[in-house]
């Protein structure tokens, strides 16, 4: 699990301090945030608080058509939010399957489902600690990937779309949520760590997006406008405790900072968007940035 990649390091880093933290559905702005992107109030009461930290920026489970029998593969599936409802789904016939990077969150994500099966629901899901560019999964054996804004988070986005076209078998196709960029990104948003973590800096241009996806063997690849508010974020803000130190380190040739926030000994949230509201209060980050739904299907 060890990279060279800095961003990377930071990105697992804060993630593993929300995975801690008590981000849940009981908190207000956090539960708010997951309905502003589609979820309704009934999903997430059926669910383990614990499986939503406020982290989506759309509804992925909602759009990818699953059936019964199939195998689904959550990328960067966190608490484990879209995993137990990709399960349902899919039922005892098929299989929900997790990736993570963040040890942290394969943790509390089998505590959530391990939480459904002592009430008796029969979930036949899996987790596996692995990046996404490294998938512990045979070639050709999925029918369905989803994913909840994660896929920006990667450093390496055409190896990462490559490995989607392995693992996925001929016909099988792509329904995930993601920040992808209207236009170009102010220096300050572009260079902030916040931004980068809050799934905003590493986001990619929508017409690059559909053109990594087509170079890595998809078809009837769409990119999509959601139309959705990204400031929702900012309802997280003070919902939870300490997390980790602030971030500020070179990527390569550029410096990554992290506009002014200090997580640990300024009291901020131990969430990913604690940095990123301070910057949504003086960007409005809807004029850049989207949350877009990504269609794809790997040919027959």
């Amino acid at each position: 699990m060890s990279t060279s990649n800095p961003i990377t390091e930071q990105v697992r880093e804060k993630y593993a301090a929300v995975a801690a933290s008590s981000l849940s559905s009981e908190a207000t702005g956090v539960r708010a945030v997951a309905e502003a992107f589609g979820y309704s109030p009934e999903e997430l009461a059926s669910l383990p608080a614990d499986a939503n930290m406020g982290l989506s920026c759309g509804h992925p489970t909602a759009t990818a058509n699953l059936r019964p029998g199939e195998t689904v593969v959550d990328l960067g599936c966190g608490g484990g939010l879209d995993v137990l409802l990709a399960a349902r789904k899919v039922g005892p016939t098929g299989k929900a399957i997790g990736i993570d990077m963040t040890p942290e969150m394969i943790a509390r994500a089998t505590r959530n489902a391990d939480q459904l099966r002592a009430k008796g629901e029969a979930l036949n899901v899996a987790f596996h600690l692995a990046p996404m560019e490294r998938m512990p999964l045979e070639d050709n054996s999925v029918d369905c990937l989803i994913s909840n804004c994660v896929l920006n988070l990667a450093a390496d986005k055409s190896a990462v779309f490559r490995e989607m076209a392995r693992v996925l078998k001929p016909g099988g196709r792509v329904a995930v949520s993601d920040i992808a960029l209207k236009k170009k990104l102010p220096a300050e948003l572009a260079a902030s760590v916040a931004a980068y973590v809050g799934c905003v800096a590493g986001a990619l241009p929508i017409a690059e997006y559909e053109r990594l996806l087509r170079e890595a063997g998809f078809a009837a690849v769409e990119v999509v406008d959601a139309g959705k508010d990204l400031n929702a974020y900012a309802e997280v803000e003070g919902q939870s405790g300490c997390c980790s130190p602030a971030m500020a380190q070179p990527v390569g040739e550029q410096q990554w900072v992290a506009a002014g926030q200090s997580c640990c000994g300024s009291g901020a949230p131990a969430d990913v968007h604690a940095g990123l509201a301070d910057l949504l209060a003086r960007y409005d980050v809807n004029e850049y940035a989207a949350s877009v739904r990504v269609f794809a299907v790997k040919p027959g």
